[in-house]
């Protein structure tokens, strides 16, 4: 990862690190029409060709049409351990053909009763198929974070931790809360996050995404779960970004979601990444969903460059900055050093 030439004209080719990501949501529309297709074709579905539903080039998904798309489309479709099992892996191709080195997927269990599938099966499932991918390759390693969804109630929450737990040495590395950010109260889940600190699990949460939800109660009592990484980060009050600085968390910041979504105002210059990375915050770059916002990370990191004017040299210390924050073992971040340091 030679960083001594003025320019970056390969941002596929650049060593990258992918700390979020959700797995339905990373899923490509060419994938889901071919799950599609093959359902169709059998006669197991009446649903829209994703094509149509999710038509090439539509990108402006709000928070009023985003979580929709999932509950309502996305999971219908991938409803069963055939189609689980082909996402799951074009997903992790899809990252390794654009040069991410190292993945955290993230995603919420799910159990689909229709398919004779419980959330353990699922999560299981997943894991076979990272398990399969790890082991056919050197260039990707991938690890998964389970998610709590702000739907949930205490116990569903308690029951996520225990599931990750449970599989923590078969490659689940951390705890995920997400979900709409206008529903539930998180206080409900303190239970959860004692137990996973109990468990020595590393925990992100999606913090302050919308202006008009994080109140300063919530975002305090979010802080107060000790996450390790924080997603998105948008509307902090000026009186946390001290106290964020200070408890050096990992900013996972994902620009356009963030802009297509209009969860910022203005557009990718007006970003509030220009802002941490001045502040020297340790700032990932991610996607959040490639599949909805149809941005890759070598096209998030072709955004930096040209909207901040960072030049080589930033942009490999930016794809490095993610090596302290993953959730993997020393194991990963030593072979991350090895990579993203070679000449």
């Amino acid at each position: 990862m030679d960083s001594s030439s003025s320019e970056v004209t390969d941002f596929i080719s650049l060593p990258k690190i992918e700390l979020h990501a959700h797995l339905s949501g990373s899923i490509s529309r060419q994938c889901l029409h071919e799950v599609w297709l093959q359902k169709w074709e059998k006669g197991e579905t009446t649903m829209q060709d994703p094509l149509a539903e999710m038509p090439v080039g539509k990108f402006d998904y709000d928070l009023e049409t985003f979580f929709p798309l999932f509950s309502k489309y996305i999971y219908a479709l991938v409803n069963d351990l055939a189609s689980l099992t082909y996402t799951t892996n074009s997903v992790l191709s899809d990252f390794q053909a654009d040069g991410v080195i190292y993945l955290e997927l993230r995603t919420t269990p799910r159990a689909i009763p229709s398919a004779g599938i419980t959330k353990e099966i699922y999560v299981q499932t997943i894991l076979d198929c990272i398990a399969q991918h790890n082991s056919s390759n050197d260039s990707m390693k991938t690890n998964l974070i389970l998610s709590i969804d702000r739907r949930n109630d205490a116990q569903t929450a308690v029951d996520v931790v225990e599931l990750a737990y449970k599989y923590h040495s078969k490659g689940v590395v951390g705890i995920d809360l997400c979900g709409d950010p206008s529903v539930g109260d998180v206080s409900i889940f303190e239970p959860a996050f004692l137990l996973a600190q109990k468990y020595n699990l590393k925990i992100t949460i999606h913090f302050a995404e919308v202006a008009q939800v994080p109140t300063s109660t919530e975002l305090k009592t979010l802080l107060s779960y000790k996450p390790h990484r924080i997603g998105h980060v948008i509307h902090v009050p000026e009186n946390l970004k001290p106290e964020i600085e200070k408890m050096g968390v990992g900013l996972e910041l994902c620009l356009s979601c963030n802009v297509h979504a209009k969860m910022v105002v203005g557009t990718y210059e007006d970003h509030h990444f220009g802002e941490w990375w001045a502040r020297g915050a340790k700032v990932v770059l991610c996607t959040d969903d490639v599949g909805v916002f149809g941005s890759k990370l070598s096209d998030e990191y072709a955004l930096v460059a040209k909207h901040f004017h960072l030049d080589r040299s930033a942009i490999c210390k930016l794809a490095r900055s993610g090596i302290d924050s993953i959730f993997g073992g020393e194991g990963d971040r030593k072979r991350l050093r090895r990579i993203m340091w070679r000449g």
